[in-house]
């Protein structure tokens, strides 16, 4: 009885081996990390929940035109870490990102650092 108790331990410790890749966190590659982008804009929304924090920005291009872009940020528990709260961002406030853009050209990209409107810069 003993011996079947171990194998039945033995046997749920590799079942949750096996299954540890499934936790694992999704993929940058839709971001071009050979390129990085520095704008100027004005947030419209900032979404500070699981799994991701998003920061919404109205960016000017060159020709003129206002796109909103969705700028990727990390987990809330990295964001504490970082010094970024629930209130850091409002919308209407003037901020710089930087960010690496997303590869199909699209607005947004995953955030390297952003100088809010009082001047501080947050990574």
């Amino acid at each position: 009885m003993k011996h079947l108790q171990w194998t039945a331990l033995l046997a749920g410790v590799l079942i949750l081996g096996a299954a540890a890749p499934a936790w694992s966190h999704h993929s940058h590659a839709m971001f071009d990390h050979s390129k990085l982008v520095a704008a100027t804009g004005t947030v419209t929304e900032y979404v500070y929940r699981n799994p991701h924090v998003y920061l919404y920005v109205d960016i000017k291009g060159e020709n003129g035109e206002t796109k909103n872009y969705a700028i990727e940020m990390s987990n809330l528990t990295n964001m504490i870490k970082r010094g970024i709260g629930k209130a850091t961002f409002k919308a209407g406030d003037t901020v710089k990102v930087s960010f690496h853009p997303l590869s199909d050209g699209r607005p947004g990209g995953s955030y390297i650092n952003i100088v809010a409107a009082d001047g501080k810069t947050y990574e």
